[in-house]
């Protein structure tokens, strides 16, 4: 009778442990969800929030692998867990203060590399101009900016208070066009003591009917400043065609 007894439990043992084996592989092998345009609002909805908040670890794992401050991708996942499951392993404060030095560490090593990306802009630009300079036909002045007469107009040169109409093209270092009144197959009139310092040294320098090329050093341009497409602290290069002064409006 005994004997019968421990064969029944060890029985039913095998027989739960079989279901339960069972019941894991069926688990497993039960679909995800699959969130479609025929779904539900309300699944839709969520399945945008949990979209969101995915693109948003993924940039940010991103990021930081991109500045060397490998976030480890496994603890990121816990802790979406754990507070989906509100069990999370730190105090709130202690989550924001984590979180702050988490972004401070970034932010910190995202400055040194726009600062060294700068100093090699910087630098590009002076050496440049530099062997620029060499060039015949290329004339310096005090300030640093640099021009060639390209064709000689004789009509009058503008002064700072007036306002010109001209066509230009302009380009970086490395030739990239950034602007151009040529493609755009239409002048632009302005008044000269509004314009960067390189254009409203560089055009009183020209008459009507002139062509010059300026080479303007960043400290002239748009300095430590990002206009447009342009990068912070450019050479810019610029064909000017200086067609009226003081043009009718």
């Amino acid at each position: 009778m005994k004997k019968a007894s421990i064969a029944l439990i060890a029985g039913s043992a095998l027989f739960i442990t079989a279901c339960g084996s069972e019941q894991i592989k069926e688990e497993e092998k039960a679909p995800q969800l699959v969130v479609t345009a025929e779904s539900s609002d309300a699944q839709k909805q969520a399945y945008a929030l949990g979209a969101s908040m995915g693109s948003f670890a993924k940039n940010r794992l991103e990021l930081h692998d991109k500045m060397g401050l490998g976030l480890d991708t496994a603890a990121l996942k816990a802790g979406f867990a754990d507070a989906m499951e509100g069990n999370m392993q730190f105090t709130e404060t202690e989550i924001q203060t984590l979180a702050q030095a988490s972004d401070t560490a970034l932010r910190a090593a995202q400055q040194v590399e726009a600062d060294a990306k700068a100093e090699a802009v910087i630098a590009e630009g002076v050496a440049y101009l530099a062997e620029n300079a060499k060039r015949e036909g290329v004339i310096t002045t005090e300030s640093g900016l640099q021009y060639e007469i390209v064709t000689e107009g004789d009509g009058a040169s503008p002064t700072a208070a007036d306002t010109v109409k001209v066509h230009y093209r302009g380009t970086l270092i490395d030739g990239t066009e950034f602007d151009s009144s040529y493609k755009r197959e239409e002048p632009i009139s302005f008044p000269l003591n509004g314009v960067i310092r390189g254009w409203t040294e560089g055009l009183q320098l020209m008459k009507v009917g002139s062509t010059h090329r300026l080479y303007i050093p960043s400290e002239l341009g748009y300095g430590s400043s990002t206009a447009g497409s342009i990068p912070p602290n450019s050479v810019l290069i610029f064909d000017v065609e200086l067609l009226e002064i003081n043009p009718e409006a």
